[in-house]
């Protein structure tokens, strides 16, 4: 089955390596955090979310948790350096809710971050998802004619 198109909304960042999405509130600077479309379809149905502990304290690249899913298990790491200040409980009981409402009350965890400033640019904007999803379409394409 050939992906015609990922749902990759443009009011967030992405993390293309991870396949997640960083939504930053402007009011308090926390940063919301979920898997993006790209992963759903690459991991399939998740069975279980292992996330760490609120207050735990990460520099990008470091585990932020793991997944089990259907297709894998993968770790998930940190977009951003941060504190965890929030975990989705309902995605923890229940993760085979986050593929039905990814951008929505399917998100994760949330991030206190260290230097959004200075960490964000490694990350896709807004400009640059349309981009971000052209390719992950190609590559997929590419994986399915294989």
């Amino acid at each position: 089955m050939a992906a015609a198109s990922f749902d990759l909304p443009e009011d967030r960042h992405y993390d293309c390596e991870q396949h997640l999405w960083v939504q930053r509130d402007e009011g308090s600077g926390l940063v919301r955090i979920g898997l993006d479309a790209v992963a759903v379809e690459s991991l399939g149905t998740l069975a279980y979310v292992a996330l760490k502990d609120v207050g735990t304290v990460v520099s990008t690249g470091e585990p932020l948790g793991s997944l089990e899913a259907a297709k894998m298990t993968a770790s998930l790491l940190a977009p951003v350096g941060g504190t965890v200040v929030e975990l989705n409980e309902h995605v923890l009981e229940d993760p085979t809710g986050v593929a039905g409402n990814l951008y929505g009350e399917g998100w994760l965890l949330v991030l206190e971050p260290a230097d959004w400033a200075g960490e964000s640019g490694r990350l896709v904007g807004p400009d640059g998802v349309k981009d971000y999803h052209d390719r992950e379409v190609e590559r997929k394409r590419a994986e399915d004619a294989k």
